[in-house]
C-alpha cells in the first residue's frame, strides 16, 4: 500500500491542499497506483507534533507502509534535524520517499545526500520567513502601528463553525 502525505501551514492554505491533493492523484493515476491511504495535516512544518504525521509514523514503523508519496519533501518537515532524522528513519525501515513537485525518489544514499539539501533549504527558507517577519513587525512598530496577538482556532472549532454552516469567508464574530 502506498501512502501519501500533505500539509499546508494554515487553514488559509486550503486551496494548498486541494492543488497537492490533486498533483498526487495526477501521479498515482499516472503511475498506476490505486491502493492508497491519505494522511494530511493543517499545521506548520516547523514541528513534529502533527496527528497525521505521527499516525504515518506509526504506521511506517509497525511495517504498513513501503512508500511515502510527498508533494514536496517540505511537506515533511522544515527543519533541517527533523527532516533528516525522518527521512533516515524511514529509509532505514525500507520505506521509498518520493516527491512529486520535484520529481525524486530518495531512496539510497544519493537520495538521501540530496534531500539534505533541500532540507537545508526549506530550513533557510523558514528562517527567512521569520527573518521578514520580524523587520515588518518591527518597522510597523515604529510607524506607531498597534500591533496585537493573532487569533488561533482549533481544528475543532472549525469543524464546529462548519457545522453551523459557516465557511473560511465567513467572519468569526461571536458574542459570549
Amino acid at each position: 500500500m502506498s501512502k501519501h502525505y500533505l500539509r499546508v501551514s494554515t487553514f488559509e492554505q486550503e486551496s494548498g491542499l486541494a492543488s497537492q491533493d490533486k498533483a498526487l492523484k495526477d501521479y498515482l493515476a499516472g503511475h498506476g497506483i490505486t491502493d492508497v491511504k491519505w494522511y494530511r495535516d493543517r499545521v506548520s512544518g516547523s514541528t513534529t507534533d502533527r496527528p497525521a504525521l505521527e499516525r504515518l509514523q506509526k504506521d511506517i514503523f509497525s511495517g504498513k507502509i513501503k512508500t511515502v508519496v510527498c508533494w514536496k519533501l517540505d511537506r515533511l518537515s522544515r527543519s533541517l534535524k527533523d527532516g533528516i532524522n525522518i527521512l533516515t528513519d524511514w529509509i532505514e525501515k525500507d520505506v521509498r520517499i518520493v516527491s512529486v513537485a520535484q520529481q525524486l525518489d530518495f531512496s539510497g544514499a544519493a537520495g538521501q545526500m540530496i534531500a539534505s539539501v533541500l532540507f537545508a533549504v526549506a530550513a533557510m527558507e523558514r528562517e527567512n520567513i521569520r527573518e521578514n517577519t520580524k523587520r515588518g513587525l518591527a518597522a510597523a512598530k515604529a510607524r506607531g502601528v498597534k500591533l496585537g496577538k493573532r487569533a488561533r482556532i482549533t481544528a475543532d472549532k472549525v469543524n464546529e463553525l462548519q457545522a453551523k454552516g459557516l465557511n473560511m469567508t465567513a467572519p468569526l464574530c461571536q458574542n459570549g
